[in-house]
């Protein structure tokens, strides 16, 4: 903060910077919540997302190109990388089960490719803002998570048809909440530890820490819970000033604590169906205990802040503290073993059944509270499933986004899943060893660049005020990416922009930053942008590359529009005009076809209805969808052969559909009859 004059303060532009980033992201959070679910409709929301992160990443390249100065090209081989996951994820349509999806992916990928050479690109650009960058992540997983917290307060207003106990609001899904409030922790704990911020900015950390941590209890997630400790054991490790961490963690936990226990104490605020009339009162007495925990926890950040500056420990005793810390740390894992040991089965015996219970694939877990102690879950049959479909395809993989439709022929179960619930696994299943190889290439290269950025080999003593301080923020920013990352090894976190995007910015970030104190961005300028021709035709191509990527991002979403349209519109023609719209917008979707062929019956043009659903199963011959289109026409038109030759494909491709064996039976019995007749 600036002071102009007595009594007047204004934002400095780091802080406005700060505010500016913190808001773009929310409002991508709001946008896009939900994620991207290949199982349900296209949506307009992450459509329009994509295509302005690409388009403003693009533009970030541009003024790089136009406006940076001349310095070496730090992380060029992670972004080259992301490039070549990115076209092999395009490629994959060629040979995808479901080449729609597939498509979708790509656009996705490209988003996010460009989200992560953007924040390299700013790297170079305006090194010295990693302030701006590091309290905009921070920002955006505090507020969001606060929200997530009021729709607790005003179920009413905020999530009336939200009838889950664990917090899920405004991304729609706990574990992606959880995980948003988890990788906050780490710019929380640099906002406090930071001996040159303002102190009312330091002492809002302790607040926003009591937030993240209340939601990643509340998520019920343990993926975030695990994230959370992890990311706390690696600040204590890895940064200066432990003891301000340990006082603000002290803090922060007090606060959140009492929150949770008041939650997990009521049952319409933490249970599954609780009416809304019951929320809404649970609601409103909680919002009055969110109210006074935020008002202590806003006077311990001013008074632990206060002390900060004033009290000056010796270095003595400052040893003698941190003893006894890492003293009573050392202590939590034998007193772990102490009480498994005492516990009914033994130490051996629950080591045995917590491997059993992280193993088995027919695991149920609740939705409560205790399923936080509990190791059992869906993981296990979600991952079988995708090794099983990447060994069924082991180079390739069965195309980006295919794991959805592959799975169901290897798996009798009902469960509808739409992702495998790890990166590692998804990618496994849709493309295949060449998948994994570049996705291991780039984390190799990634954290190369991330390495040499935070310096870890050289100690804090070594480095100079500014150097010291921006290395406190890196490793703040690594955290934040290393979090997203070990949640999106066991969840399907990369499929959610609000989590993804601001990720990539600070992952693409370490990657340009380039070795620690080295020069960068505008250190030697370059010639006029006039007098660079290559420049001003690099930037020229890339702002035409980027819009035609625009364009192909659009077309999904104007072929579902079209075709939304075709079912609704009021003449024949009209219907016509935007179906064939529609597929030839998205030469790849099924769903032009099923209208196409809807329309065609409708004029009592059997052929043509039907050669449009043959048509469908040409497309994606794979996707039990198509023959089962195809299967029920010919059994409504009396083809009973015909019917059951494609039901039985149907019912091949995906056993666990009910309206499909149904189908299947109707055709074999209607082919027993006119045998008998």
């Amino acid at each position: 903060m600036r002071t102009l004059r007595a009594g007047t303060v204004r934002p400095s532009r780091d802080a406005l910077l700060a505010m500016g980033g913190g808001a773009a992201l929310i409002v991508l959070g709001f946008v896009t919540t939900g994620g991207f679910d290949g199982s349900v409709s296209i949506s307009a929301a992450n459509t329009w997302t994509e295509i302005a992160v690409t388009v403003l990443g693009a533009g970030v390249v541009c003024a790089l190109i136009l406006l940076g100065g001349r310095a070496p090209a730090w992380g060029v081989t992670a972004v080259v990388l992301f490039a070549l996951l990115t076209a092999l994820t395009a490629l994959s349509i060629l040979w995808s089960v479901q080449p729609d999806n597939s498509w979708q992916a790509a656009n996705l990928t490209l988003a996010y490719l460009t989200a992560f050479t953007a924040g390299a690109a700013l790297a170079r650009m305006v090194p010295e803002r990693w302030h701006a960058l590091v309290a905009a992540l921070g920002l955006v997983a505090v507020l969001l998570s606060a929200y997530a917290l009021l729709a607790k307060v005003f179920p009413g207003s905020l999530a009336a048809t939200d009838t889950e106990g664990r917090l899920q609001a405004p991304l729609g899904y706990w574990n992606a909440t959880g995980a948003l409030a988890a990788m906050g922790i780490g710019p929380c704990l640099w906002g406090f530890s930071r001996p040159d911020g303002p102190r009312l900015l330091r002492a809002l950390a302790v607040p926003g820490g009591a937030v993240l941590a209340t939601v990643v209890v509340l998520s019920f997630s343990r993926t975030a819970l695990a994230t959370a400790v992890l990311i706390l054991a690696a600040w204590l490790a890895l940064a200066p000033g432990r003891l301000r961490a340990v006082l603000m963690i002290t803090l922060s936990g007090m606060g959140a604590a009492v929150i949770c226990a008041w939650a997990v104490g009521h049952a319409a605020l933490s249970t599954d169906g609780a009416t809304l009339p019951d929320r809404t009162s649970a609601g409103h007495t909680f919002g009055i205990v969110l109210l006074l925990v935020a008002l202590a926890e806003v006077g311990a950040g001013l008074a632990a802040a206060r002390a900060v500056d004033t009290i000056k420990l010796g270095e003595p005793l400052r040893r003698r503290i941190g003893t006894i810390l890492i003293g009573l740390a050392a202590l939590l894992p034998v007193a772990a073993v102490v009480a498994l040991a005492a516990s009914s089965r033994g130490l051996t015996g629950e080591i045995s059944y917590a491997w059993h219970s992280l193993t088995t694939v027919n695991y149920h877990v609740g939705e409560s509270a205790s399923r936080i102690t509990q190791f059992g879950s869906s993981r296990p049959l979600y991952w079988s499933q995708g090794i099983t479909v990447g060994e069924h395809a082991l180079v390739k993989g069965v195309g980006a986004l295919g794991y959805a439709t592959a799975r169901t022929q290897y798996t009798d179960s009902p469960q509808t899943v739409g992702h495998a619930h790890s990166y590692v696994i998804q990618t496994f299943a849709d493309l295949g060893l060449l998948g994994l190889i570049v996705s291991l290439a780039l984390l190799v290269a990634w954290g190369w660049a991330a390495w040499r950025a935070l310096a870890p080999r050289t100690g804090w003593q070594q480095l100079a005020g500014e150097t010291s301080r921006e290395r406190s923020a890196l490793l703040a920013l690594a955290l934040f990416v290393v979090g997203y990352g070990l949640s999106s090894t066991f969840d399907w976190t990369w499929y959610f922009p609000a989590l993804s995007v601001p990720a990539l910015l600070g992952a693409g970030w370490l990657a340009g930053r380039g070795p620690l104190g080295a020069p960068v961005g505008r250190a030697q300028p370059r010639a006029p942008v006039l007098a660079r021709p290559g420049a001003l035709a690099a930037a020229s191509v890339l702002v035409l590359v980027s819009l035609i990527c625009a364009w192909l991002i659009w077309q999904p979403q104007r072929s579902a529009d079209d075709a939304e349209a075709a079912v609704s519109a009021r003449s024949a023609g009209a219907a016509f005009a935007s179906a064939r719209s529609a597929q030839a917008a998205d030469p790849l979707a099924l769903q032009p076809h099923f209208v196409l062929a809807q329309l065609y019956t409708g004029e009592g043009n059997a052929a043509a209805a039907r050669a449009e659903l043959v048509t469908a199963i040409d497309l994606q011959p794979h996707n039990n969808e198509s023959w089962y289109a195809l299967g029920t026409y010919d059994l409504a038109h009396n083809h009973p052969p015909l019917a059951l030759a494609s039901l039985e494909r149907a019912y091949a491709l995906n056993p666990t559909v009910l309206t499909t064996k149904d189908s299947l039976i109707q055709a074999r019995a209607a082919v027993a009859a006119a045998a008998a007749g």
